[in-house]
């Protein structure tokens, strides 16, 4: 009996812990962006590339690496278009972690995070 315990902890932990991708296809979500810049440039993101805070790119914590999203920064209406290749964020409450980069176009360094809606776009 203990054995069946066991094993079935094991499974629920190891399938909570799976990272489930979801469908880029139409995917289209309103929350809080932040961005990371100086202090992780050129360290290896989640994909393997290196972190370059000049580049257009972002973590999300579902979307598949590659996926190409649309950035909106809801209080200016400005925009960017990243690149998924890193996941996060790592702070509750927050959608999407983009490049200092993609902060600056969408208006936000000085802030350090914005209300945003983020699209994704076909390849």
């Amino acid at each position: 009996m203990w054995r069946l315990i066991t094993t079935t902890m094991l499974f629920i932990l190891l399938a909570g812990c799976a990272t489930h991708d979801v469908d880029p296809l139409g995917y289209d979500a309103k929350g809080v962006a932040s961005y990371y810049g100086k202090k992780h440039q050129g360290k290896r993101t989640a994909s393997g590339e290196r972190f370059n805070q000049h580049a257009l790119t972002a973590a999300h914590r579902q979307l598949p690496f590659g996926t190409r999203v649309r950035v909106t920064n809801l209080k200016n209406d400005k925009t960017v278009v990243v690149r998924i290749n890193d996941r996060g964020p790592h702070t509750r409450g927050r959608l999407i972690d983009v490049s200092s980069e993609a902060a600056e176009q969408l208006g936000m360094l000085r802030s350090g995070t914005a209300r945003v809606r983020v699209q994704s776009l076909s390849n």
